[in-house]
């Protein structure tokens, strides 16, 4: 259930704290970045190739490292074999999320 959209593509829920970011990926990229926000999806590169998992986990520990959150605190909950997936990053509110993931505040 969500109570609140903060801004787009992040959101907050009531079960547990945290945020839901939305992220659009691109696995097999040069090196491992993220490159912005288009359209209200953070847009992401990882270097890892989407097999068995590799590049959603590449993913989860980029965010979880410059977010300065313990690696296990952030999980795909959504689009777990797509491109476009839902990640939920537990222990932070959507703004400082946006923040530390240097996007401007809205």
């Amino acid at each position: 259930m969500w109570i609140s959209t903060l801004a787009v593509g992040v959101r907050q829920t009531d079960a547990v704290p945290g945020a839901h970011i939305t992220v659009r990926l691109r696995p097999r990229a040069r090196r491992n970045a993220i490159e912005g926000e288009r359209d209200g999806v953070l847009r992401v590169s990882v270097a890892a190739a989407p097999v068995e998992g590799q590049a959603n986990a590449a993913l989860c520990k980029l965010i979880a490292k410059r977010t300065g959150v313990a690696r296990g605190r952030v999980s795909v909950i959504r689009g777990e074999r797509s491109r476009d997936k839902v990640l939920r990053v537990e222990g932070l509110a959507p703004a400082k999320l946006r923040r530390a993931l240097g996007l401007p505040p809205n």
